[in-house]
């Protein structure tokens, strides 16, 4: 069983245009979805479309749009009701793949709600595979709380704790390896941007250009006490970076239709390949394969595992 817990969910609308976006103009869009997501849900449809059983963790009111979505769906969830209505987030895709997104801030939460949060999840991951706690803070919720939340899954569920992933970023990310070793997660996947961000070393461009540096870049988050660090380096690939080696995948260029839900899909590959036992290549294998397929779907559909292509996909020691 894997646990993902989403603390910012939203309703994201996505509008496929058929011509570059034009700023100040009018256009016509080839088609509109909505869906119930964020990231943690993101990885939850992926796992579950695939057959891996799984608990989406959520802030929501039953009668919420996005609990409601849920249910609508048939993904296994948890909704914990905060008494405020979830956002909603808009993205823009152009024919050429290029995403942009327009993202709420979400309803604030207050410390009572954070608690109830915080004792949901603990509660759920009890004996669970892994636990990914992934996507922004509310306002309200402080930096930390993702590092705490870590640190007494730990604490409080001892042998029982499952292994951690964090997806994440800015102050969020960067609290994780503040707030000592208890509150550092076995797997960390930023993409070049956060992983830049993060270390203070070079930038998103040279870290996307130059995988060894990628992966010399990861294993400073290693030294700080990460047990693996999949680096998601967009079109490029992505590297993944452990206390055994290091390895850089890449997949046969694609027609990129929507980036929306890539880097997630890419995190659930890693822990469906992960929970078949597969070693260190095989989950960045997997990973770049979910990755690369849901690129290739439209809006914010997200890839199972039949619809992605690891065998195209070549994966280098460094």
């Amino acid at each position: 069983m894997i646990i993902t817990f989403t603390a910012n969910p939203s309703l994201d609308r996505t509008v496929e245009l058929a011509a570059p976006l034009v700023r100040g103009g009018v256009q016509r869009a080839l088609s509109a979805t909505r869906q119930a997501a964020g990231k943690g849900v993101n990885v939850s449809r992926v796992l579950a479309a695939s057959g891996l059983a799984t608990l989406a963790v959520l802030p929501g009111d039953p009668d919420d749009q996005i609990p409601a979505q849920l249910r609508l769906d048939g993904l296994p969830h948890l909704a914990v009701p905060i008494g405020a209505d979830l956002r909603s987030n808009i993205t823009l895709t152009e024919p050429d793949g290029t995403t942009t997104k327009v993202n709420e801030p979400g309803p604030a939460l207050s410390p009572e709600r954070q608690e109830q949060l915080a004792a949901a999840v603990v509660g759920k991951a009890d004996g669970a595979d892994w636990l990914v706690l992934a996507g922004s803070l509310p306002p309200g919720v402080p930096a930390d709380f993702y590092a705490v939340l870590v640190a007494r899954v730990r604490t409080e569920l001892g042998g029982r704790a499952p292994r951690i992933a964090v997806d994440t970023s800015g102050d969020p990310l960067r609290a994780l390896f503040a707030a000592g070793p208890e509150a550092v997660p076995d797997l960390v996947k930023p993409n070049a941007e956060e992983l830049a961000e993060l270390t203070g070393r070079h930038g998103e461009a040279a870290l996307e250009a130059d995988p060894a540096l990628a992966a010399a870049t990861a294993k400073l988050l290693l030294d700080d006490g990460a047990g693996a660090v999949l680096a998601t380096l967009g079109s490029k690939g992505a590297v993944l970076a452990t206390g055994s080696g290091a390895w850089f995948a890449t997949h046969p260029p694609i027609t990129a239709r929507s980036t929306v839900g890539a880097g997630d899909s890419s995190l659930a590959g890693y822990l469906l390949a992960h929970s078949r036992g597969g070693s260190a290549p095989d989950c960045l294998r997997q990973a770049v394969a979910h990755g690369a397929a849901a690129a290739a779907l439209p809006g914010t559909t997200l890839p199972a595992l039949d619809q992605t292509t690891p065998d195209a996909v070549t994966v280098t020691a460094l």
